[in-house]
């Protein structure tokens, strides 16, 4: 009944900036929380950043100081602002929304994924 798209991924330089954005869409009622996962080559998916329905936000050590999460309510759509990119944050990145539908049922659903790369 939903589905996060994500758009914003690419390549950058050690040092660079990019934009991450989750848009849901369908039979939405209201969305909880929302987050930023990534995995990476070999590893487990990891959290990167989430954020409340209320504004209340949560980052992992590794990108705290240079990654910003936040949301646009009106749009169903979360962002994540990425500065002073490193090697080590390539990866997929997925979007995670706790989302109500209008069965009123509450679900996780996930994006399929961008890849973000950061060469040096």
């Amino acid at each position: 009944q939903v589905q996060l798209v994500e758009s914003g991924g690419g390549l950058v330089q050690l040092g660079g900036s990019l934009r991450l954005s989750c848009a849901a869409s369908g039979s939405i009622f209201s969305i909880n929380a929302m987050g930023w996962y990534r995995q990476a080559p070999g590893k487990q998916r990891e959290l990167v950043a989430t954020i409340t329905s209320g504004g209340s936000t949560n980052y992992a050590d590794s990108v705290k100081g240079r990654f910003t999460i936040s949301r646009d309510n009106a749009k169903n759509t979360v962002y994540l602002q990425m500065n002073s990119l490193k090697p080590e944050d390539t990866a997929v990145y997925y979007c995670n929304g706790e989302i109500v539908v209008v069965t009123f049922e509450s679900y996780a659903y996930w994006g399929q994924g961008t890849q973000v790369t950061v060469s040096s």
